[in-house]
């Protein structure tokens, strides 16, 4: 099951990045590399912490489901623009299921129980952080953007599950992913913003 929604994240996330390329006017080879980083930076980054194989490079899967992304996102750039907050929509997919495989794969390591929730919170979010900075925009996480606090909520939702001993409950997987997308997503809409440290007395 999570294999499964691994891919799907990847290729929501290849979207997204294609779609930033698109709106940064990038050519196409340009386009495909932004879709890779936004879809693998963020794993990459945590398996290199955990000291492990990179996932991506040994699976073809992988690879193909950032390339068949990033085509969908290049050939339906028009229509996919025309749907309102296509991106963040993409974008919020790809976090709720990276985060949990994150978090799972800083258990299956031995990982501290903070730990894996921060590796789940990198594999999320990195990836679009690395995408943001050579497109030349100022990182979602870095904004008032509530981007990564869902993340980190969501991972501990599921570790206090695995902590219970549902850890390979589907119920678990599905409601920590709920809860990262209903939080991401009313944030989006309601225009929830964290407060700059400029503005703390």
């Amino acid at each position: 099951m999570l294999e499964l929604l691994d891919h799907i994240g990847l290729f929501a996330f290849a979207i997204s990045g294609v779609l930033t390329a698109a709106n940064r006017n990038l050519d196409i080879l340009g386009g495909y590399i932004i879709a890779f980083i936004t879809a693998l930076g963020g794993g990459t980054i945590r398996d290199l912490l955990l000291n492990v194989d990179i996932a991506w490079m040994t699976s073809f899967s992988q690879l193909l489901m950032v390339i068949a992304g990033a085509t969908v996102g290049i050939v339906f750039r028009k229509k996919l623009r025309s749907l309102r907050r296509t991106l963040s929509i993409f974008d919020t997919v790809g976090i709720s299921v990276f985060t949990i495989v994150g978090v799972q794969k800083g258990l299956s390591h031995e990982q501290l129980a903070i730990t894996a929730v921060f590796l789940g919170m990198i594999s999320a979010t990195f990836g679009g952080l690395i995408r943001d900075v050579l497109c030349n925009e100022i990182p979602l996480i870095f904004k008032k953007e509530v981007y990564a606090i869902p993340c980190l909520l969501g991972g501990a939702i599921y570790l206090l599950g695995d902590y219970l001993g549902l850890g390979d409950s589907a119920w678990l997987l599905w409601l920590s992913m709920l809860f990262i997308v209903t939080f991401r997503t009313l944030a989006v809409m309601f225009s929830w913003k964290l407060p700059l440290i400029n503005e703390i007395n």
